[in-house]
């Protein structure tokens, strides 16, 4: 026979383990959504240095409607949301699996001096596993960049480094060279040693077939670099220095098998490695 006194220790305790599990789904919720907000955050800071994504390419100031808050979220920054397990990659069609090698990783002190014809025609070839993308490149209105690229291309800085990072909702962007990026570390955060300063951002803008330089705020410019594969609005804090007139249907094939998490800012499902790339004057 339970006493009453028994009877109402029991219901004191059943109250307390309620308001206890209560509180408990109350903090986990909370988590999760600080969690999310945490990622989108991430992504706004997106190269070198950074802060996916550094909110600079992945980039930064993730929209004007419903679509440019998820937008700025997802912009070009350099550091991208670490994952704590990867997903299973699935083979993605007209993908092969990259040339041997690895990243080798130099490093320099400073920027290098200028060895290129602001005058002259540039083109920059992006040998990926997943096909050619041809860049021109504009060295009258972003010189050092194209300076910049056409040293670190002739170090065999970029050949086989990864592109790490891939949005897919309100900014249209495939975010590369990050040589620490690999297929189990998220990457954006790597850069050649230096950093360079801003240039040719009056009135830039990103339409499909941009090519425009990662960053984590004002003259952070690295190596990180994305490619845009559908028009994106953007803030003009990303140095636009080239436009892919060959192989915007292979980055677009990329985008189409989305990313390896399924959300609309993480790694490319498409294992995307450059088995090499160079640029030639003419």
């Amino acid at each position: 026979m339970v006493s009453s006194e028994q009877r109402r220790r029991q219901l004191a305790r059943e109250k307390y383990e309620r308001q206890m599990q209560r509180r408990s789904e109350v903090a986990a919720a909370r988590k999760r959504r600080n969690t999310i907000m945490g990622a989108s955050l991430a992504v706004v800071v997106l190269a070198g240095g950074g802060t996916l994504f550094a909110t600079g390419a992945f980039g930064s100031d993730k929209d004007k409607s419903a679509s440019a808050a998820s937008s700025a979220q997802a912009a070009p920054t350099q550091a991208v949301p670490t994952e704590s397990t990867t997903p299973t990659r699935k083979p993605v069609e007209g993908c092969a699996a990259p040339a041997p090698g690895a990243p080798n990783g130099k490093q320099f002190k400073t920027e290098p001096a200028m060895s290129i014809d602001p005058s002259g025609s540039y083109t920059m070839a992006l040998d990926t596993n997943c096909g050619k993308v041809t860049i021109t490149l504009d060295a009258a209105k972003a010189p050092h960049t194209v300076n910049s690229f056409s040293f670190l291309a002739g170090e065999q800085y970029f050949d086989h480094t990864k592109c790490h990072r891939l949005t897919t909702d309100g900014i249209f962007v495939l975010q590369c060279g990050d040589p620490t990026a690999s297929a189990t570390v998220p990457g954006g955060m790597g850069g050649p040693g230096y950093k360079f300063k801003d240039e040719n951002l009056t009135g830039a803008t990103y339409p499909a077939g941009t090519v425009a330089m990662a960053n984590s705020g004002p003259d952070t410019n690295g190596s990180q670099f994305f490619l845009v594969y559908k028009d994106t609005q953007l803030p003009p804090k990303y140095i636009p220095f080239g436009k892919i007139t060959g192989g915007l249907d292979v980055v677009q094939k990329i985008a189409a098998a989305g990313t390896l998490e399924g959300a609309p800012d993480g790694h490319p499902m498409a294992d995307v490695t450059f088995n090499s790339v160079t640029v030639s004057k003419g």
